[in-house]
């Protein structure tokens, strides 16, 4: 399902305009990338938790030059679905 689909769908559902649906989900993905890039976690029950997950400092390998390289430590964003959200997935399918 694209954004496009999602959009379409919720607006069918509650019979609201597309662009206001749009407007609700741009403004949602901007607050959770938002709060990530501060390092807060974003929970919403029942449903999962975007979280930022901290990469240690590796060594790697350039394997076209053949060279050590050190990768620093980061983070990153991550994705953990809510218990019940893995269980409708699974009786689902």
């Amino acid at each position: 399902m694209t954004k496009a689909e999602l959009i379409a769908k919720i607006a069918s559902n509650l019979g609201l305009e597309k662009n206001e649906v749009l407007a609700t989900v741009e403004d949602f993905m901007e607050e959770v990338k938002n709060s990530l890039s501060e390092g807060e976690n974003v929970y919403l029950r029942g449903f999962g938790s975007f979280i930022v997950k901290k990469r240690a400092e590796k060594t790697g390998r350039n394997i076209s030059k053949n060279v050590t390289i050190k990768i620093p430590a980061h983070s990153i964003p991550s994705f953990k679905p809510a218990k019940i959200f893995v269980e409708d997935v699974k009786n689902n399918n």
